[in-house]
């Protein structure tokens, strides 16, 4: 690649690091063609999947300030660009690797941190927002619930003590 080349794809790389919300590096080593056109399609529009050189990937990383990728860009590396929710990304991943042992998942960055292979699955390990969400909805509704039941309670309870001793006046006249 000539140098000018060069420099248009480390800005675009550039740019896309700047754009995305989060970033997988992969090694791709072994699967064909088809495959990885199946993983771009499971990873959605949201998401680009993306194969360069390390060395640019290492100049635009640094360009956009991202730090601490240097370890992790060694071997044949794509970079998977992910705007939105980076934890379904990283469940795909891990879902399609599990099928497709060629590719491997060597880390990743995401909300400032550079993750290592461990840490980029244990994202993939953690619930999506909406199902955090649906918890937390659950959650709130549970309590409130609760405390409908407790404000309804005192009234009953003080209903039926007053309705027990009418009861027992009655009785006794």
């Amino acid at each position: 690649m000539k140098r000018p080349e060069k420099e248009a794809v480390v800005a675009q790389l550039t740019d896309k690091f700047r754009e995305a919300d989060a970033i997988y590096l992969t090694e791709y080593r072994g699967l064909t063609v088809p495959q990885i056109s199946e993983l771009r399609e499971k990873l959605g529009r949201d998401t680009s999947y993306t194969v360069a050189k390390n060395t640019l990937i290492r100049i635009a990383a640094k360009e956009a300030g991202i730090e601490g990728l240097d370890e992790i860009l060694a071997g044949p590396t794509a970079v998977t660009f992910v705007k939105g929710d980076f934890i379904e990304a990283a469940k795909t991943l891990r879902d399609f690797a599990k099928t497709n042992k060629a590719l491997i998942i060597k880390g990743g960055f995401a909300d400032g941190t550079v993750y290592d292979a461990e840490g980029a699955q244990k994202l993939a390990d953690l619930k999506s927002r909406p199902q955090l969400l649906a918890e937390f909805a659950g959650d709130i509704k549970a309590t409130m619930s609760k405390a409908a039941y407790l404000f309804n309670a005192l009234p009953t309870k003080a209903v039926r003590t007053i309705d027990a001793l009418r009861e027992k006046q009655e009785k006794a006249a």
